[in-house]
């Protein structure tokens, strides 16, 4: 089972500060990523995004990298499209089908105003105490959500035929 958590700020250094936290607790075995980001949105709204490989050289292996970059494009990039293709669309079908469903986009989407961030998690592991314990400190908004290792496994395999 994957946990898919977004943190929204209204502070881009706070959520650069509070990415840095969650590769800490990476470190310390509170969480076990699949995939880490922070997503910034200018004042001209456009979308800049960091992931540990561009900040600090964390490699995830290629199954995960591309299961992420997935989940992350779907999530943050196409909530307000309109029309895709067909090898998007089935992606986007089989995220609806495992609880990654517009409403929780269109939540992430909201969090992204010009001038805000995000951190953006995907974890196979998360000791609940432990991780809310650290990023308290943060504030920000939390959304969350989950998929079954079977859903994750179906997601790479779509993925895969796509």
């Amino acid at each position: 089972m994957s946990e898919l958590i977004v943190i929204g700020y209204d502070d881009p250094s706070v959520a650069k500060k509070a990415f840095h936290a969650v590769q800490g607790l990476q470190s310390s075995h509170v969480v076990e990523l699949g995939g880490l980001a922070v997503v910034t949105v200018d004042q001209d709204g456009e979308t800049h995004v960091d992931t540990p490989s561009k900040l600090d050289k964390m490699a995830l292996s290629a199954t995960a990298g591309a299961l992420w970059g997935l989940v992350f494009g779907i999530l943050v990039l196409t909530p307000g499209l309109g029309v895709v293709g067909a090898a998007l669309g089935g992606l986007i079908g089989k995220l609806n089908q495992m609880g990654v469903d517009k409403d929780f986009r269109s939540k992430v989407d909201s969090l992204l105003k010009p001038g805000s961030a995000a951190v953006v998690i995907m974890a196979s592991k998360v000791t609940e105490d432990k991780f809310a314990a650290a990023m308290q400190s943060f504030g920000g908004t939390v959304l969350k959500t989950s998929l079954s290792e079977k859903d994750e496994q179906a997601l790479v395999e779509q993925l895969a035929g796509a």
